[in-house]
């Protein structure tokens, strides 16, 4: 029985319009996350590398500690170029002088506390972002919406137990959104190959890791979509209860606490 349900959750969700616009719209977002996180690291190497050389060019001139006015800049990591991590939170430049105590400077928070709120273009932004919102549009009516189109009554009059029914939803929807994405996640592989951003093989783990940690969260959300759904009669309900839990799990309560941290320290 768990078998047919997981196989009916993924006929219906794959054969789907919301599936087609939303499976383009991750590919894309995904690729494109690859894609510029690559350019980025290309550029952020070279930038680097230029101020390292300015840095020596100054310090063969200096002859007294007091002279020293070096600005010192955080190594760009390959990884970075997928997920761009704290970099950004503690800024990215360190300003030696002959005395005082050396500051992080150039953290883009700073420059503009709206980067607090909505990040940038990364994996990370799209698994926390994108596909958080994205279970939430294919499972806030998982249960309730077949209870009000009245499919639900004629499953159980097969005798199905509830944790079946709950699980094989559970899993269908899950293996229908998510096994597709490695699709986009393989091309994203070849274009960090054919870009020359330098992995080696810990990185390559740490990517895995994080994919996998992507994928653990898009279905926490996707479980607490279906379980407001078996709790709510209407899917209006279901869908604006679980879009506020979004907004202040995803957005307001993490980012605040970024701004509140920065103000506090």
């Amino acid at each position: 029985m768990l078998k047919l349900i997981i196989e009916k959750e993924l006929r219906e969700t794959i054969g789907s319009s919301r599936f087609a616009i939303s499976f383009g719209i991750c590919a894309l977002l995904i690729i494109l996350a690859f894609y510029v996180g690559a350019r980025n690291y290309q550029v952020t190497r070279a930038q680097y590398e230029a101020a390292l050389a300015e840095n020596l060019r100054q310090m063969e001139g200096i002859t007294d500690w007091m002279m020293v006015d070096q600005h010192i800049f955080l190594p760009p990591l390959p990884i970075a170029a997928l997920v761009t991590g704290i970099a950004n939170d503690i800024g990215r430049t360190v300003e030696v002088h002959g005395r005082g105590e050396l500051t992080a400077e150039g953290s883009r928070f700073n420059e503009d506390p709206l980067f607090a709120v909505f990040r940038f273009l990364d994996l990370d932004f799209i698994f926390q972002i994108v596909l958080s919102l994205f279970a939430i549009l294919f499972a806030y009516n998982a249960i309730n919406g077949e209870k009000e189109q009245g499919t639900l009554r004629l499953t159980f009059a097969n005798a199905v137990p509830r944790a079946t029914y709950i699980l094989g939803k559970m899993a269908g929807t899950f293996l229908a959104l998510a096994v597709p994405l490695l699709i986009p996640l393989l091309i994203g592989y070849l274009l960090l190959i054919l870009l020359g951003i330098p992995l080696n093989g810990d990185d390559w783990g740490r990517l895995a890791l994080i994919i996998g940690a992507g994928l653990l969260y898009f279905g926490v959300f996707l479980t607490l979509s279906i379980w407001v759904s078996a709790l709510t009669r209407r899917s209006a309900s279901s869908f604006l209860l679980l879009l506020i839990l979004w907004l202040f799990a995803v957005l307001i309560i993490p980012r605040s606490a970024v701004l509140l941290a920065g103000r506090a320290v």
